[in-house]
């Protein structure tokens, strides 16, 4: 390959290892050598001669025999004829014993001399020698590692040129199962309780989807008791309901299941183990398995009962579910009231309590920020808790109502949050999560938001204060106190002042009115520090400081037409030139020449403002 130019140097010692050159009838007169058929490099057997020494240390044939190239190769050659003869003998042998315990059901695929046949049981030649104590001899030398090498050398004369990988077979049945659905027998056995919802009703019985989407099928004699002609007399295709397992039909990738009272009675004892589990332990407590069949045979009948699956004559989902009146009409659905587990195959529901849910949620980390789950609410059977996780380790607890419910177990067809309707939880993801986590964006990413604690923007506001005490100094952070909140923190004195603002799909909500933008909602702040619909204190009719009371409605009113001549914005710059400048940042401008004001203020007074182009962005007049 070198003298001939077909590969490169490097690439040669790269590849050569992979490279098998076999004896056939063109090759039949040159020299060729044996371990050239296998996986071995040519470093191993040809540069150091390492494999050679093995072979005549195997044959016990002394040093001076590793000299000669023809007597090396006819070693070997033997060396790999005993090794090939063991393998024989252990895979006759393992053959035998295996029949002999389990009959004629040995898979030669199976058997893998690696890992199967103890170290011990081998008797060939190489075996004897001490590979290991060989690579430290090398390594000691300064020749590097070669253990690997050594290894591989040895199995490479039991077994050359072998493909350790195993060939392809298609999953069976269970395991295809398995794989699809990630149930087994210890999470589907007969005698489970599932909760599924009714897709389709046939000739032959009800089709049923469980949680997970794994398929069920309810058999007609398995939907009640008596005698059922059609699926539809019993239950109706969208309804919730709880059945047993009867069988897995891994094969067929289906769950056979059963609605019949009969069914339920029985105990844990009395439904087939699967054969795949270990059998139970001798010192197994039966008494006490009884006793908690009991318990759960309780709890059964009460959640039979809230499920309304009574099946005499009634109908599961369907007009009748109440039962019959006296006079023959159909009486009202009938609920327990009671709070319980919801059937709902929704990936973000969770039948979980608070803490696991929360808990759920801050060990995924960041990877879960902007996502909700939803819970069943302990308060009420008619309403669901939203988890949603605002930012790293900030959850805020959102109540929905649900109305129009089939069952306790179900979800309500219409879900409302603060007289907002959604028809599903896709839906409410969609329209309420979804614009939720556009605003929280929008926050992060405003002008004056702080990734601050509270305590610390206000910190920084004083000491924006101290050094400019004309100006009024604002930023916003996420409130301490009420997750999921804004915190508009000001200060216009001395003392640091906040409002809360409220996030909606619509908007960010502060007080009565909602903003469409944080920007607006500044807007109004500037104008009205007090807040949307805060009117500021009255003075005295007919005083001298009446036309600068009307002119200043709020920190943000409009000036007399008179005056905003001579005086300046309270948001750009103070009157009468004062240094330091605006008091939301802008610099001072001296006031324009011109004729006194038509009066001037008492000074004990403070002077009046007007709203000049020196205002800042947003203001209007």
């Amino acid at each position: 390959i070198l003298v001939k130019r077909l590969l490169g140097p490097i690439v040669y010692n790269n590849s050569v290892a992979f490279l098998r050159v076999r004896a056939t009838d063109k090759l039949q007169d040159q020299m060729l050598h044996p371990l050239d058929d296998s996986r071995c490099h040519p470093d191993v057997y040809q540069r150091n001669r390492w494999a050679v020494k093995i072979a005549v240390d195997a044959l016990e044939l002394g040093d001076g025999a590793a000299q000669d190239d023809e007597f090396a190769i006819s070693a070997i050659r033997d060396v790999m004829q005993n090794s090939r003869e063991e393998v024989e003998r252990l895979f006759l042998a393992t053959k035998a014993e295996w029949e002999g315990v389990y009959g004629p059901t040995f898979n030669v695929g199976t058997w893998d001399p690696k890992v199967t046949v103890p170290i011990e049981s081998w008797r060939d030649k190489v075996e004897e020698l001490d590979i290991e104590a060989f690579a430290e001899m090398i390594e000691q030398n300064g020749n590097g590692k070669w253990l690997s090498q050594l290894t591989m050398v040895k199995w490479e004369f039991r077994l050359p040129f072998e493909d350790p990988r195993k060939p392809m077979e298609p999953p069976s049945g269970e395991k295809l199962f398995k794989l699809l659905t990630g149930e087994s027998d210890a999470t589907l056995c007969p005698g489970k309780e599932v909760t599924g919802r009714v897709v389709k009703n046939g000739d032959f019985g009800s089709q049923v989807k469980l949680e997970g989407d794994v398929p069920g099928f309810i058999p007609l004699r398995n939907l009640a008791d008596d005698h059922v002609e059609s699926a539809e007399d019993i239950v109706s295709v969208g309804t919730v309901v709880t059945a047993l397992i009867t069988q897995v039909k891994m094969d067929h990738m289906c769950v056979d299941l059963s609605l019949k009272k009969e069914d339920f009675k029985k105990k844990s004892s009395e439904w087939e183990r699967p054969a795949s589990l270990p059998p139970l332990d001798d010192f197994f407590d039966r008494m006490a398995a009884l006793k908690i069949d009991e318990e759960k045979d309780k709890e059964r009948e009460a959640r039979l009962e809230a499920l309304r699956l009574t099946i005499g004559g009634t109908k599961i989902g369907g007009d009748v579910q109440g039962g019959v009146n006296a006079d023959g009409s159909s009486a009202p659905a009938r609920r327990s009231g009671k709070v319980t587990r919801r059937a709902c195959a929704h990936p973000a529901f969770r039948n979980a309590q608070h803490d696991k849910l929360n808990q759920e949620l801050k060990e995924a980390g960041d990877a879960m920020v902007g996502e909700a789950l939803i819970r069943p609410s302990n308060r009420s059977c008619d309403s669901l808790n939203i988890h949603w996780m605002v930012r790293g380790g900030c959850i805020k607890v959102i109540e929905v109502l649900e109305e129009d419910k089939d069952t306790d177990a179900s979800i309500g067809n219409r879900l409302i949050i603060k007289k907002e309707v959604y028809e599903s939880i896709e839906e409410l993801m969609g329209r309420y999560i979804a614009p939720m986590n556009d605003r929280v964006e929008e926050v992060q990413h405003h002008r004056k938001f702080l990734d601050k604690l509270e305590d610390e923007v206000d910190d920084k506001l004083q000491l924006m204060k101290k050094s400019n005490p004309a100006g009024v100094f604002y930023f916003i952070c996420w409130s301490e106190s009420y997750p999921g909140y804004v915190s508009l923190r000001f200060v216009m004195s001395r003392t640091a002042r906040h409002h809360t603002i409220g996030i909606s799909p619509d908007g960010f909500v502060w007080g009565p009115k909602t903003y469409d933008s944080m920007d607006r909602l500044m807007n109004d702040f500037k104008k009205n520090p007090a807040g949307p619909g805060a009117r500021p204190p009255n003075r005295p009719s007919g005083s001298s400081t009446s036309s600068m009371s009307t002119s200043r409605q709020g920190l943000g009113g409009m000036t007399d037409e008179s005056n905003t001549s001579s005086r300046q914005s309270r948001w750009g710059a103070r009157s009468g030139g004062v240094a330091g400048g605006s008091r939301w940042g802008a610099s001072a401008r001296p006031p324009p020449p011109g004729p006194p004001p038509s009066f001037a203020a008492p000074p004990s007074q403070p002077p009046t403002f007007s709203y000049t182009n020196n205002a800042p962005p947003g203001y209007t007049r």
